[in-house]
């Protein structure tokens, strides 16, 4: 982990580079995934069975894909009761949170003209679950429990089954959550089978979860034929800290996102040196203390940098433009600092929020925004699951007083027939 002070040359170029972080395109992935959906939309199930058998080294027919009500029970016998325990009060946290954010349909009526919002569900939603270097049963939870807050009817989860076998903890999240479709389906025929149906697997109107670089440009691909909650990439963590933070947190914090993934993005930004030091100091040492060694040490010694800053304001503006995934504000009296912050995906305020309590039961959602597109995206919520439709209703009299402003705009833009169906009412 590279340490960079504002007073070297590199500065403005390190800080670039983080900036520019955002996974780049890549044109022959993108054909490749453009194939492999082309064949699931005009062959379905086929296709479905074709490339399982291609990438995962499965065999599996039509009806095999669908995981059965047996085998979900059967996911509770094998999981250890604690565990179980564990997923259904993250369950309850999550599903409390989110209730907050529902929203009701309002209008308003004034001078023979009613006037307003209406919300409504979307019918059906897919949740993509990796399978990949990591099994997550929390990120089912935080995908699906807002859509069923939000009130979806059908919530599908597809993922993948390379060992022929799915962990029991993602069948057991998945039941507490509310799935009510599981398939052992993953990768780009996953999306493709979402977005545009098959025999078997019945599309969705939202795919939602994160995936590698091919499931993450399948969902670009089909975005228009479906929603998607946003394009995202590897994890990321910064830590904001001052001189009397315990470069021991900083360390275990930092090191709780890099071992998400080899790509994974975690910075320190301080006014101390000294802390810099001692925490580059002590992420090496516990780095050899985890079963996923191998992969923090790469993010680590690719992506982590440690910032010095010449003051608490800077180091806030450079958080800012970062934008950042998780941020971390482990500095004495954090909740001050809270109002400066513009851009972060989540914020955890204060020495003792960690990064793992909002990742499993805090409540707020662990899907959020990378690359810095925090700058304009939000987390995943009940707002994602549910559609604003406008609501307007005149009268005789109220569109009367209205007719010769709409009339006048209509020919300022040369539409006669908007004209026409104000003049009718009248003839």
């Amino acid at each position: 982990m590279k340490i960079v002070s504002w007073k070297d040359r590199g500065f403005a170029k390190a800080v670039d580079a983080v900036c520019q972080r955002a996974t780049p395109q890549n044109a022959k992935v993108e054909q490749s995934v453009r194939e492999i959906l082309n064949s699931v939309r005009q062959e379905g199930d086929k296709a479905v069975q074709r490339f399982t058998w291609q990438f995962d080294r499965i065999r599996i027919r039509p009806n095999q894909l669908r995981i059965s009500p047996k085998e979900i029970q059967a996911a509770y016998s094998a999981l250890p009761r604690a565990d179980t325990i564990a997923l259904k009060y993250a369950a309850r946290r999550i599903r409390t949170f989110h209730k907050r954010q529902r929203r009701s349909t309002w209008t308003y009526r004034k001078d023979g003209i009613q006037l307003g919002q209406m919300f409504t569900p979307l019918d059906a939603v897919g949740v993509y679950v990796p399978g990949g270097k990591a099994m997550y049963p929390s990120s089912v939870l935080m995908n699906a429990i807002p859509a069923k807050v939000a009130g979806v009817d059908r919530v599908v989860m597809c993922t993948p089954t390379p060992s022929g076998a799915i962990h029991p903890s993602l069948l057991v999240a998945a039941d507490i959550a509310g799935v009510d479709e599981i398939y052992r389906v993953g990768g780009v025929q996953a999306i493709g089978a979402l977005a545009f149906g098959t025999p078997t697997i019945h599309p969705v109107d939202k795919i939602v979860g994160p995936g590698n670089l091919y499931v993450a440009i399948a969902k670009r691909l089909v975005y228009g034929q479906v929603d998607i909650d946003m394009i995202a990439g590897p994890s990321e963590l910064l830590v904001l800290a001052d001189s009397a933070s315990n470069p021991s947190h900083v360390a275990a914090d930092l090191l709780c996102e890099a071992e998400h993934d080899e790509e994974a993005c975690v910075y320190l930004v301080t006014t101390s040196l000294a802390l810099a030091k001692r925490t580059v100091k002590e992420v090496n040492r516990q780095l050899g203390e985890l079963s996923r060694q191998e992969i923090a040490s790469h993010s680590i010694g690719t992506h982590a940098v440690a910032f010095v800053v010449k003051s608490v304001e800077e180091g806030l503006a450079l958080a800012n433009r970062i934008a950042p995934e998780h941020l971390s504000l482990n500095m004495k009296k954090a909740l001050d600092y809270l109002p400066r912050v513009r851009h972060a995906g989540a914020i955890f305020v204060g020495r003792y929020t960690p990064p793992a309590v909002a990742d499993y039961v805090a409540g707020p959602n662990h899907v959020l925004p990378t690359g810095g597109s925090a700058r304009f995206f939000s987390s995943l919520g009940v707002d994602e699951y549910v559609k604003r439709s406008n609501v307007v209703a005149y009268s005789q009299a109220a569109l009367l007083k209205a007719k010769r402003a709409v009339v006048r705009l209509a020919a300022l833009e040369g539409f006669d027939a908007h004209s026409q169906s104000m003049e009718s009412r009248w003839t």
